[in-house]
Protein backbone atom coordinates (compact mmCIF):
# COMPACT_ATOMS: atom_id res chain seq x y z
CA UNK A 1 0.00 0.00 0.00
CA UNK A 2 1.29 3.08 -1.23
CA UNK A 3 1.72 6.04 1.93
CA UNK A 4 -0.69 8.62 2.29
CA UNK A 5 1.52 11.97 0.45
CA UNK A 6 1.31 14.73 2.70
CA UNK A 7 2.06 17.94 0.28
CA UNK A 8 4.79 20.33 1.08
CA UNK A 9 4.57 22.73 -1.48
CA UNK A 10 4.32 26.25 -0.24
CA UNK A 11 1.26 28.44 -1.42
CA UNK A 12 2.24 30.70 -4.50
CA UNK A 13 0.77 33.51 -6.47
CA UNK A 14 -0.76 30.86 -8.43
CA UNK A 15 -2.54 28.96 -5.61
CA UNK A 16 -3.22 31.75 -2.92
CA UNK A 17 -4.34 29.81 0.66
CA UNK A 18 -7.76 30.10 1.96
CA UNK A 19 -8.41 33.81 2.77
CA UNK A 20 -11.43 34.64 5.47
CA UNK A 21 -12.83 36.60 2.03
CA UNK A 22 -13.87 33.86 0.92
CA UNK A 23 -16.36 33.85 3.81
CA UNK A 24 -17.19 37.76 3.06
CA UNK A 25 -20.56 37.05 2.21
CA UNK A 26 -21.46 34.75 5.24
CA UNK A 27 -19.93 37.46 7.45
CA UNK A 28 -21.80 39.84 6.16
CA UNK A 29 -25.07 37.90 6.70
CA UNK A 30 -24.03 37.84 10.68
CA UNK A 31 -23.22 41.12 10.30
CA UNK A 32 -26.70 42.29 8.92
CA UNK A 33 -28.63 39.38 11.17
CA UNK A 34 -27.32 40.98 14.29
CA UNK A 35 -27.79 45.06 13.23
CA UNK A 36 -31.32 44.49 12.09
CA UNK A 37 -32.44 41.47 14.37
CA UNK A 38 -34.64 42.89 16.03
CA UNK A 39 -36.52 44.61 12.99
CA UNK A 40 -36.69 41.13 11.69
CA UNK A 41 -38.13 39.29 15.33
CA UNK A 42 -40.57 42.27 14.75
CA UNK A 43 -41.95 40.66 11.14
CA UNK A 44 -42.01 37.76 12.69
CA UNK A 45 -43.96 38.36 15.35
CA UNK A 46 -46.26 40.32 13.23
CA UNK A 47 -46.73 37.02 11.13
CA UNK A 48 -47.63 34.75 14.07
CA UNK A 49 -49.43 37.39 15.88
CA UNK A 50 -51.95 37.18 12.98
CA UNK A 51 -52.23 33.70 12.50
CA UNK A 52 -52.60 32.74 16.16
CA UNK A 53 -55.01 35.61 16.31
CA UNK A 54 -56.81 36.60 13.40
CA UNK A 55 -58.39 40.31 14.11
CA UNK A 56 -54.71 40.95 14.98
CA UNK A 57 -54.30 43.13 12.11
CA UNK A 58 -57.82 44.94 12.52
CA UNK A 59 -57.15 49.11 12.22
CA UNK A 60 -59.32 49.24 15.64
CA UNK A 61 -56.75 46.55 17.28
CA UNK A 62 -53.70 48.10 16.11
CA UNK A 63 -55.01 51.92 17.26
CA UNK A 64 -55.71 50.89 20.72
CA UNK A 65 -52.04 48.76 21.07
CA UNK A 66 -50.19 52.71 20.06
CA UNK A 67 -52.81 54.04 22.32
CA UNK A 68 -52.23 52.12 25.36
CA UNK A 69 -48.71 52.14 24.93
CA UNK A 70 -48.19 56.05 24.12
CA UNK A 71 -46.81 56.77 27.14
CA UNK A 72 -44.30 54.07 27.09
CA UNK A 73 -43.22 55.24 24.04
CA UNK A 74 -42.44 59.13 24.96
CA UNK A 75 -40.70 57.76 27.92
CA UNK A 76 -38.81 55.33 25.70
CA UNK A 77 -37.78 58.43 23.16
CA UNK A 78 -36.25 60.24 26.31
CA UNK A 79 -34.14 56.82 27.29
CA UNK A 80 -32.71 56.18 24.69
CA UNK A 81 -31.07 59.81 24.49
CA UNK A 82 -29.72 58.74 27.85
CA UNK A 83 -28.52 55.52 27.14
CA UNK A 84 -26.51 56.53 24.10
CA UNK A 85 -24.79 58.83 26.47
CA UNK A 86 -23.75 56.02 28.73
CA UNK A 87 -26.40 57.14 31.24
CA UNK A 88 -29.18 55.24 32.53
CA UNK A 89 -32.77 56.57 34.42
CA UNK A 90 -34.34 55.10 37.16
CA UNK A 91 -36.53 57.61 38.16
CA UNK A 92 -39.23 58.15 35.02
CA UNK A 93 -41.04 56.07 36.96
CA UNK A 94 -41.29 58.87 39.74
CA UNK A 95 -41.45 61.41 37.20
CA UNK A 96 -44.28 59.36 35.11
CA UNK A 97 -46.43 59.79 38.67
CA UNK A 98 -45.80 63.19 39.41
CA UNK A 99 -46.71 64.25 35.48
CA UNK A 100 -50.00 62.78 36.08
CA UNK A 101 -50.67 64.08 39.32
CA UNK A 102 -49.26 67.78 38.62
CA UNK A 103 -51.65 67.84 35.71
CA UNK A 104 -54.74 66.97 37.61
CA UNK A 105 -54.24 68.62 40.44
CA UNK A 106 -53.96 71.75 38.80
CA UNK A 107 -57.01 71.06 37.08
CA UNK A 108 -59.30 70.21 40.11
CA UNK A 109 -58.02 73.65 40.72
CA UNK A 110 -59.50 74.91 37.94
CA UNK A 111 -56.72 76.02 35.70
CA UNK A 112 -56.70 76.37 32.11
CA UNK A 113 -55.18 72.84 30.41
CA UNK A 114 -52.59 74.49 28.31
CA UNK A 115 -51.06 76.64 32.02
CA UNK A 116 -51.35 73.09 33.57
CA UNK A 117 -49.62 71.08 30.95
CA UNK A 118 -46.88 74.08 31.08
CA UNK A 119 -46.39 74.12 34.75
CA UNK A 120 -46.07 69.93 34.10
CA UNK A 121 -43.58 69.77 31.73
CA UNK A 122 -41.79 72.77 33.76
CA UNK A 123 -41.64 70.09 36.57
CA UNK A 124 -40.00 67.33 34.39
CA UNK A 125 -37.46 69.76 33.61
CA UNK A 126 -36.49 70.41 36.64
CA UNK A 127 -36.66 66.96 37.55
CA UNK A 128 -34.12 65.84 34.82
CA UNK A 129 -32.19 68.79 35.45
CA UNK A 130 -31.46 67.83 38.65
CA UNK A 131 -30.82 64.02 37.48
CA UNK A 132 -28.32 65.22 35.21
CA UNK A 133 -26.46 67.86 37.82
CA UNK A 134 -26.06 65.00 40.32
CA UNK A 135 -24.63 62.46 37.77
CA UNK A 136 -22.73 65.00 35.42
CA UNK A 137 -21.90 67.38 37.68
CA UNK A 138 -21.37 65.64 40.89
CA UNK A 139 -20.37 63.07 38.72
CA UNK A 140 -22.30 60.11 41.22
CA UNK A 141 -23.26 56.56 39.22
CA UNK A 142 -26.13 57.15 37.34
CA UNK A 143 -27.46 54.05 38.03
CA UNK A 144 -27.26 55.02 41.91
CA UNK A 145 -27.94 58.60 41.50
CA UNK A 146 -31.28 58.32 39.66
CA UNK A 147 -32.24 55.29 42.05
CA UNK A 148 -31.70 57.98 44.86
CA UNK A 149 -33.56 60.47 42.85
CA UNK A 150 -36.62 58.02 42.26
CA UNK A 151 -36.95 57.61 45.92
CA UNK A 152 -36.90 61.91 46.41
CA UNK A 153 -39.77 62.84 43.55
CA UNK A 154 -41.59 59.82 44.45
CA UNK A 155 -41.42 60.82 48.20
CA UNK A 156 -42.14 64.65 47.40
CA UNK A 157 -45.04 63.42 44.47
CA UNK A 158 -46.64 61.85 47.28
CA UNK A 159 -46.57 64.46 50.14
CA UNK A 160 -47.62 66.99 47.34
CA UNK A 161 -51.13 64.82 46.98
CA UNK A 162 -51.09 63.32 50.67
CA UNK A 163 -51.15 60.35 49.00
CA UNK A 164 -54.56 60.77 47.38
CA UNK A 165 -55.43 60.57 43.94
CA UNK A 166 -57.09 63.31 41.93
CA UNK A 167 -59.93 63.07 40.33
CA UNK A 168 -61.05 65.28 37.71
CA UNK A 169 -64.76 66.06 36.64
CA UNK A 170 -63.81 68.22 33.78
CA UNK A 171 -64.58 66.70 30.59
CA UNK A 172 -62.27 68.72 28.61
CA UNK A 173 -59.43 67.60 30.89
CA UNK A 174 -59.65 64.05 28.76
CA UNK A 175 -59.03 65.73 25.79
CA UNK A 176 -55.49 65.10 25.15
CA UNK A 177 -55.75 61.71 26.36
CA UNK A 178 -59.36 60.47 24.42
CA UNK A 179 -59.81 63.15 21.60
CA UNK A 180 -58.70 62.75 18.13
CA UNK A 181 -57.73 64.32 15.05
CA UNK A 182 -57.99 62.80 11.75
CA UNK A 183 -59.41 60.01 13.23
CA UNK A 184 -56.26 59.28 15.22
CA UNK A 185 -56.18 59.67 18.96
CA UNK A 186 -53.65 62.87 20.44
CA UNK A 187 -51.63 60.52 21.96
CA UNK A 188 -50.44 58.62 18.78
CA UNK A 189 -50.28 61.75 17.16
CA UNK A 190 -48.43 63.58 19.73
CA UNK A 191 -46.10 60.16 20.11
CA UNK A 192 -45.49 60.27 16.26
CA UNK A 193 -44.54 63.90 16.75
CA UNK A 194 -41.89 63.13 19.56
CA UNK A 195 -40.55 60.17 17.53
CA UNK A 196 -39.61 62.18 14.52
CA UNK A 197 -38.06 65.32 16.07
CA UNK A 198 -36.19 63.12 18.49
CA UNK A 199 -34.92 61.09 15.14
CA UNK A 200 -34.07 64.21 13.09
CA UNK A 201 -32.17 65.80 16.04
CA UNK A 202 -29.87 62.95 16.84
CA UNK A 203 -29.31 62.29 13.15
CA UNK A 204 -29.42 65.44 11.68
CA UNK A 205 -27.30 68.00 14.07
CA UNK A 206 -24.37 68.11 16.07
CA UNK A 207 -26.01 67.95 19.22
CA UNK A 208 -27.16 64.51 18.38
CA UNK A 209 -23.69 63.17 16.96
CA UNK A 210 -21.88 64.68 19.75
CA UNK A 211 -24.30 62.46 21.95
CA UNK A 212 -22.72 59.56 20.20
CA UNK A 213 -19.52 61.24 20.98
CA UNK A 214 -19.92 61.20 24.50
CA UNK A 215 -21.42 57.81 24.87
CA UNK A 216 -18.19 56.51 22.74
CA UNK A 217 -16.41 57.95 24.65
CA UNK A 218 -16.22 61.04 26.97
CA UNK A 219 -12.81 61.71 27.80
CA UNK A 220 -11.98 61.75 23.64
CA UNK A 221 -14.92 63.83 23.40
CA UNK A 222 -13.89 66.31 25.77
CA UNK A 223 -10.94 67.01 24.50
CA UNK A 224 -11.50 67.87 21.05
CA UNK A 225 -13.83 71.04 22.66
CA UNK A 226 -17.38 69.57 23.35
CA UNK A 227 -18.72 70.24 26.06
CA UNK A 228 -19.41 66.88 27.88
CA UNK A 229 -21.12 67.84 31.24
CA UNK A 230 -23.60 70.16 29.40
CA UNK A 231 -24.59 67.79 26.73
CA UNK A 232 -25.00 64.90 29.58
CA UNK A 233 -27.23 67.09 31.78
CA UNK A 234 -29.52 67.57 28.56
CA UNK A 235 -30.39 64.43 28.22
CA UNK A 236 -31.72 63.77 31.44
CA UNK A 237 -33.56 67.09 30.77
CA UNK A 238 -34.95 66.19 27.85
CA UNK A 239 -36.06 62.45 29.83
CA UNK A 240 -37.73 64.71 32.45
CA UNK A 241 -39.74 66.28 30.11
CA UNK A 242 -40.68 62.96 28.13
CA UNK A 243 -41.63 61.20 31.61
CA UNK A 244 -44.04 64.30 32.78
CA UNK A 245 -45.59 64.71 29.38
CA UNK A 246 -46.42 60.95 29.08
CA UNK A 247 -48.04 61.32 32.95
CA UNK A 248 -50.09 64.13 31.51
CA UNK A 249 -51.46 61.38 28.72
CA UNK A 250 -52.41 58.33 31.16
CA UNK A 251 -53.74 60.99 33.51
CA UNK A 252 -56.02 62.78 30.78
CA UNK A 253 -56.98 59.21 29.56
CA UNK A 254 -58.27 58.06 33.10
CA UNK A 255 -59.43 60.86 34.40
CA UNK A 256 -56.87 60.45 37.61
CA UNK A 257 -53.77 61.85 39.12
CA UNK A 258 -52.42 59.21 40.84
CA UNK A 259 -48.18 59.28 42.09
CA UNK A 260 -47.98 55.86 42.65
CA UNK A 261 -49.24 54.99 38.64
CA UNK A 262 -45.85 54.50 37.32
CA UNK A 263 -44.47 52.10 39.42
CA UNK A 264 -43.05 49.98 36.59
CA UNK A 265 -42.56 52.64 34.62
CA UNK A 266 -38.75 52.82 34.39
CA UNK A 267 -37.95 49.27 33.74
CA UNK A 268 -40.40 48.98 31.35
CA UNK A 269 -39.08 52.45 29.75
CA UNK A 270 -35.40 50.69 29.72
CA UNK A 271 -36.93 47.12 28.28
CA UNK A 272 -38.18 48.80 25.22
CA UNK A 273 -34.90 50.94 24.10
CA UNK A 274 -32.68 47.76 25.13
CA UNK A 275 -34.93 45.44 23.36
CA UNK A 276 -34.65 47.83 20.24
CA UNK A 277 -30.60 47.20 19.95
CA UNK A 278 -29.36 50.72 21.84
CA UNK A 279 -26.63 49.80 23.58
CA UNK A 280 -26.41 49.82 27.75
CA UNK A 281 -23.02 50.92 27.57
CA UNK A 282 -23.61 53.69 25.16
CA UNK A 283 -22.20 55.30 21.86
CA UNK A 284 -24.38 53.10 20.32
CA UNK A 285 -28.21 53.33 19.43
CA UNK A 286 -31.16 54.98 17.32
CA UNK A 287 -35.01 56.06 18.10
CA UNK A 288 -36.03 54.11 15.49
CA UNK A 289 -34.69 51.05 17.34
CA UNK A 290 -36.49 51.81 20.64
CA UNK A 291 -40.01 52.52 18.38
CA UNK A 292 -39.29 48.89 17.66
CA UNK A 293 -38.38 47.41 20.63
CA UNK A 294 -41.87 48.90 21.65
CA UNK A 295 -43.62 47.79 18.87
CA UNK A 296 -42.44 44.34 19.85
CA UNK A 297 -43.27 44.92 23.70
CA UNK A 298 -46.64 46.08 23.01
CA UNK A 299 -47.62 43.11 20.08
CA UNK A 300 -46.26 40.64 22.40
CA UNK A 301 -48.48 42.03 25.28
CA UNK A 302 -51.51 41.89 23.11
CA UNK A 303 -51.03 38.88 22.07
CA UNK A 304 -50.17 37.12 25.20
CA UNK A 305 -53.51 38.89 26.40
CA UNK A 306 -55.84 37.44 23.70
CA UNK A 307 -54.43 34.05 24.18
CA UNK A 308 -55.35 34.17 28.27
CA UNK A 309 -51.42 33.54 28.77
CA UNK A 310 -51.13 34.04 32.24
CA UNK A 311 -49.32 36.86 33.37
CA UNK A 312 -46.69 35.23 35.43
CA UNK A 313 -45.60 33.19 32.50
CA UNK A 314 -45.67 36.06 30.38
CA UNK A 315 -43.47 37.86 32.62
CA UNK A 316 -40.76 35.31 32.03
CA UNK A 317 -40.99 35.35 28.39
CA UNK A 318 -40.73 39.55 28.78
CA UNK A 319 -37.88 38.68 30.72
CA UNK A 320 -36.32 36.19 28.66
CA UNK A 321 -36.34 38.74 25.23
CA UNK A 322 -34.90 41.36 27.33
CA UNK A 323 -31.90 39.03 27.90
CA UNK A 324 -31.67 37.87 24.61
CA UNK A 325 -31.18 41.48 23.37
CA UNK A 326 -28.64 42.16 25.96
CA UNK A 327 -26.80 39.02 24.72
CA UNK A 328 -27.02 40.38 21.30
CA UNK A 329 -25.59 43.29 21.67
CA UNK A 330 -22.81 42.22 23.92
CA UNK A 331 -21.95 39.78 21.14
CA UNK A 332 -21.66 42.25 18.90
CA UNK A 333 -19.51 44.43 20.02
CA UNK A 334 -17.31 41.39 21.11
CA UNK A 335 -16.81 40.48 17.46
CA UNK A 336 -16.37 44.07 16.02
CA UNK A 337 -13.22 44.54 18.32
CA UNK A 338 -11.76 41.47 17.35
CA UNK A 339 -12.30 42.50 13.92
Amino acid sequence: MNPVEVSTKKPTAESPPASPARHAPSVRLVEVALRYGMLIVLVALVVCAQVLYPGFLQLQNIENILLQNAPLGIIAVGMTYVLITGGIDLSVGALYGAGATVYASLAVLGWPLLPAALVTLAVGLVAGAINGIVVAGLRVNPFVATLGTASVFAGATSLYSHSKPFAVSDPAFTTLGRGQALGLPYSIWLLVAVVVVASAVLVATVYGRSLYAIGGNAEAARLVGMRVRLMTCSSYVLLGACSTMAGMLIASRVGVGQADIGASMSLDAIAVVVIGGTSLLGGEGAVWRSVVGLLILAILTNLLDSLAVDSNVQLVIKGTIVIAAVAMDSYSRMRRSTV
